[in-house]
């Protein structure tokens, strides 16, 4: 009888490395699966990411260019607008201190 009892527990232990075999079999086939899946996407973000980069810089390049292109038009303005406000200070008082309500008004209202 003992051999009986020794013959179940040797096909159990067998058994039991054959699962815990297999187990680590799978666990090694899904870090391999996640891995390549991991650097798929570490690889598309960093695609992304140049692609937003890219896009940003062209933006700014724009923008740059654009104000470039303003910054003369606005000194002449400013230039301007410093003459009427030299030439009418009465005016200028009325309408700083008008844009100064509005804005208390508005700031109020919260």
């Amino acid at each position: 009888m003992a051999s009986t009892f020794s013959k179940l527990r040797d096909n159990m232990t067998d058994d039991l490395e054959d699962q815990i075999a297999s187990l680590r079999h799978e666990v090694s086939s899904l870090k391999k699966a996640l891995s390549k899946r991991g650097a798929a996407a570490l690889a598309d973000s960093r695609e992304h990411a140049s692609e937003f980069r890219d896009h940003a810089t062209d933006l700014y390049d724009d923008f740059m260019s654009r104000m470039h292109d303003a910054v003369p038009n606005l000194q002449k303005h400013g230039r301007e607008m410093r003459k009427v406000a030299r030439d009418n200070p009465v005016a200028t008082a009325v309408v700083g201190l008008a844009v100064l309500g509005l804005v208390a008004g508005l700031l109020m209202r919260r």
